[in-house]
């Protein structure tokens, strides 16, 4: 059964009466509700509001790391482990082949159902799951195989036991050594790029977002309780962070945004996997036309020009 966000309402309406169509086998009434369908989704989601983006970030049945890693990857194999203190699930690492290119995928993953959330840690990784990213991420290095890295938390895990271990640490060390690797990296914001949590695999050659995705220092909800104590005002709070991807692509803090079908990765995950495979091979094509150097030079650029701005 599909999950129907509030401004999905219409469409659902329509999809269940094809589905009624279909049952009584009236071909020509299908016909005109797939027409009057799709006319009603070019009309949603083309004037979807920020928040609405949110809610299509965070949807259920939005496809998770492990879906994009299945769909892309043949002859993976899983990396396990930090080497210092235990396998944060809540991270995963695989290396295999995208058509005959050899690859490293990093990504954030948050789980389906209470069992696999609970493993997952609802997609929220400790320090030792930083870590594992960073042992992937150099060992891919070494070798000279480009990485993959798949954003999609609401954010680091803030427990006492994950500060105990380091926390910071962990993501401030990400930062600074994918900072200079000198593979051909990419990173893309799946579904919810949170804080911390998000930036500790988004330092990459290439950063791109997938349409309906969002990338924020803080979710809407936290900024609606810290600045008004108000939780009616999420909506407010979604507009003024400038969460979308074509609010961070106009304010150059990423470089491309995914097309991911119109009426979202969640209703067609097979297109949004070979949309985000399609980029990825794209811009390895144009990464490996540049030396490591040039790579290198290019990526520290972009990082200092960060939150530049001109002065009127």
């Amino acid at each position: 059964m599909a999950t129907y966000l509030p401004f999905e309402e219409k469409i659902q309406k329509i999809e269940e009466e094809i589905i009624i169509a279909k049952t009584k086998a009236d071909e020509h009434a299908v016909e005109i509700l797939e027409k009057k369908l799709s006319k009603e989704v070019e009309k949603t989601y083309k004037n979807l509001s920020d928040y609405q983006k949110l809610q299509l970030a965070r949807h259920p049945d939005r496809p998770y790391a492990m879906d994009y890693i299945k769909g892309l990857l043949t002859d993976a194999y899983e990396i396990h482990g930090d080497r210092h203190y235990v396998d944060d699930h809540a991270i995963v690492c695989y290396l295999g082949y995208i058509g005959t290119q050899k690859v490293m995928v990093i990504g954030e993953q948050k789980g389906r159902g209470t069992k696999e959330k609970l493993h997952r840690n609802f997609g929220m990784p400790s320090p030792e799951g930083y870590r594992k990213a960073l042992r992937a991420a150099k060992m891919a290095d070494k070798f000279g195989i480009p990485i993959l890295m798949l954003v999609d938390t609401p954010g680091a895990y803030p427990g006492i036991g994950a500060e105990e271990r380091n926390q910071s640490e962990a993501i401030a060390k990400n930062l600074y050594e994918f900072a200079d690797l000198t593979t051909p990296t990419v990173s893309v914001v799946i579904g919810e790029g949170g804080s911390g949590g998000a930036l500790a695999i988004s330092v990459a050659d290439k950063l791109a977002m997938m349409r309906y995705s969002v990338y924020a220092v803080i979710s809407p909800e936290g900024c609606s309780a810290i600045l008004w104590n108000d939780p009616s005002k999420v909506e407010t709070a979604a507009n003024a962070l400038k969460i979308t991807a074509e609010n961070l692509k106009e304010l150059k803090l990423v470089d491309d945004v995914i097309d991911e079908p119109l009426i979202g990765a969640h209703r067609e995950k097979d297109e949004a996997i070979k949309a985000l495979g399609d980029y990825f091979m794209k811009s390895l094509e144009e990464l490996k036309a540049m030396t490591s150097a040039q790579r290198h030079q290019a990526k520290y650029d972009k990082l200092m020009a960060l939150g530049s701005f001109d002065e009127k």
